[in-house]
C-alpha cells in the first residue's frame, strides 16, 4: 500500500476534451515520477460519468486509480439517471467519492443513503472515497469528535452486513471547502490522527486511510504528513504543474 494517496475529484469544472487534456497532462507527470515509480503515491482522479472510459484508457497506465464522484445504492434497477457500482467496476473504475458535502448540501444526501452507498461499494469491490467533516469551524477535539461520530454512521450498514474492504476517509472540513485557505495544521492533524487511531486494526477495513481536503494545495502536505495518508485536492491542482509538486513534496515526507 502506498504512503499516501493523493488526487483530485474534478467535479464538473470540465468538460470532456479539458479532462482528457488534464488526464493526459498530469498522467505524463506520473508516469516518471518517482513518488509513484517507488509506490510512494498512489495517484487518483475522479472525473464525470461520461469522462470515465477516456480517463481510465489515460490514466491507468500510467499507475493512476480512477474513481467516480457518486454511485446508487442499488447494483441494477429502474433508477433514471443514476449508475450502479457493477457498472463502475466493469469500466475499469477502482475508487467512488460518496458522502461529499456538496452532495449533502445540494441533493438530500443524508447519513442513511452514504451508508447504502458505502456498504454497495464495499460490496462490488469499490474503495469508498468517504468525505466527513464538520459543518463549523471550533476546536479539533469536537470536530475529530463529530467526525468519528459521521463516520461511524457512513460505515452501519456495512458493519451490519459485515461487508468489507478497502476505505479511504477524506476529511473535508464543510467551512473550508472552497475557501482560500486549508484549515489550519494542528486543526487538521490534530483531527486526522483521532480518526487514524479510531479505524487502525478495523478488520473489516484493513489498512483505512484518511487523507485531507478542503482547499488542500502545494505547500500543505509537508506539514501536515505524519498525521495523514495523503490529500484530496481540488481546483488548486486545475494546474497540472501543482499536481506535480505536491508528488514532489509527498517523496520528501515519505
Amino acid at each position: 500500500m502506498a504512503r499516501f494517496v493523493i488526487g483530485s475529484s474534478l467535479k464538473m469544472y470540465f468538460g470532456k476534451a479539458a479532462t482528457e487534456r488534464w488526464t493526459r497532462d498530469v498522467a505524463a507527470i506520473c508516469r516518471v515520477h518517482e513518488a509513484v515509480a517507488s509506490g510512494v503515491v498512489e495517484p487518483f482522479v475522479i472525473p464525470t460519468f461520461p469522462s470515465i472510459p477516456a480517463v481510465v484508457d489515460i490514466a491507468a497506465p500510467a499507475g493512476m486509480t480512477v474513481g467516480a464522484q457518486d454511485v446508487h445504492w442499488e447494483p441494477s434497477g429502474a433508477f433514471t439517471g443514476e449508475v450502479g457500482a457493477p457498472e463502475l467496476v466493469e469500466h475499469g473504475v477502482r475508487m467512488v467519492e460518496i458522502g461529499h458535502a456538496e452532495r449533502r448540501a445540494m441533493f438530500g444526501e443524508t447519513d442513511e443513503t452514504v451508508a447504502r452507498k458505502v456498504a454497495a461499494s464495499l460490496d462490488a469491490g469499490l474503495a469508498p472515497v468517504l468525505c466527513i467533516g464538520e459543518l463549523v469551524h471550533g476546536d479539533p477535539s469536537s470536530a475529530a469528535a463529530a467526525c468519528v461520530q459521521q463516520l461511524e454512521a457512513s460505515l452501519r450498514l456495512a458493519r451490519e452486513r459485515g461487508v468489507g474492504g478497502r476505505l479511504v476517509v477524506a476529511y473535508e472540513p464543510v467551512w473550508a471547502i472552497g475557501a482560500p485557505e486549508p484549515a489550519g495544521e494542528s486543526h487538521i492533524r490534530g483531527v486526522t490522527s483521532v480518526l487514524r487511531d479510531h479505524l487502525a486494526g478495523d478488520a473489516l477495513l484493513p489498512g483505512a486511510q484518511v487523507i485531507y481536503g478542503g482547499s488542500a494545495g502545494p505547500g500543505l502536505l509537508p506539514r501536515i504528513a505524519p498525521d495523514v495518508d495523503g490529500m484530496f485536492l481540488g481546483r488548486f491542482a486545475h494546474d497540472p504543474v501543482a499536481f506535480g509538486a505536491i508528488l514532489d513534496e509527498a517523496l520528501a515526507a515519505a
